[in-house]
């Protein structure tokens, strides 16, 4: 009987460990990823400066409102791109290059599921699309809803693109529609230096989008801040040695 319990014992600790490896290796975590370089939400910096990330689009009308927008106010975007829309839309994709903003990866149709093999597919293939009216080689990628596996990060990582994902209080949930003044108040009130906000140009009406952008870009303008490109914002991340 002592046997056996000593057994069971063993075991139960065995059983432990693995369930505890098999958890850890399922979601290596925030930390994980912002120390191994390969995923940014946000980045510590006193610099003035916000990160502003459109997904979803291109869209043919709200897309080219957007860009206008953001010439009016000086300020540069990072579009994350649905593939089989920027093939419907070049000339919006070429207009966003032409006026400085950067063009990333958002999946090619936007599955809501979806494996790795068929992930690094669409992935290359947006890839392609962008290339191939732009001229220009993308280097980021956000996924899906913000869905990912750590196989996923891998394989993204290895075909060497960073991926990008937003402050967590900084989702404006405005594909939800939530009212220009919800979207605005999140915007404004959680804004601070080294934010990523998201926010979406396709995938439905974007009206609300448009209106709460009319208030939130002069009022963080007044306040001192530059709008950046992912990539600027990584590049003072990079200065910083954060």
């Amino acid at each position: 009987m002592k046997r056996t319990m000593m057994i069971l014992s063993v075991c139960a600790i065995f059983i432990s460990i693995f369930y505890f490896t098999l958890i850890t290796s399922a979601d290596k975590g925030r930390k994980y990823y912002e120390q191994a370089g390969q995923i940014v939400w946000e980045i510590n910096t006193e610099e003035k400066i916000i990160a502003l990330t459109f997904d979803d689009g291109p869209h043919k009308k709200y897309t080219p409102e957007i860009l206008e927008l953001l010439a009016k106010y000086d300020a540069k975007a990072t579009f994350f791109i649905v593939g089989e829309n920027a093939e419907k839309n070049p000339g919006v994709i070429l207009r966003m290059y032409e006026d400085g903003h950067e063009l990333a990866i958002h999946t090619y149709t936007h599955p809501l599921k979806t494996n790795i093999s068929n992930l690094m597919k669409e992935i290359k293939q947006t890839h392609e699309t962008i290339y191939g009216i732009s001229g220009y080689s993308p280097v980021l990628f956000r996924p899906v809803e913000g869905q990912y596996t750590d196989g996923m990060i891998d394989a993204i990582v290895k075909a060497g693109y960073k991926v990008v994902m937003w402050s967590w209080h900084q989702d404006t949930m405005d594909w939800k529609n939530p009212g220009v003044n919800k979207i605005v108040d999140t915007v404004l009130k959680g804004a601070k230096e080294g934010n990523i906000v998201l926010f979406h140009d396709g995938g439905g009406n974007r009206e609300q989008t448009i209106k709460a952008l009319e208030k939130i870009l002069p009022k963080l303008k007044k306040e001192g801040y530059k709008f950046v490109t992912i990539s600027e914002l990584l590049e003072v991340q990079k200065a910083n040695g954060k």
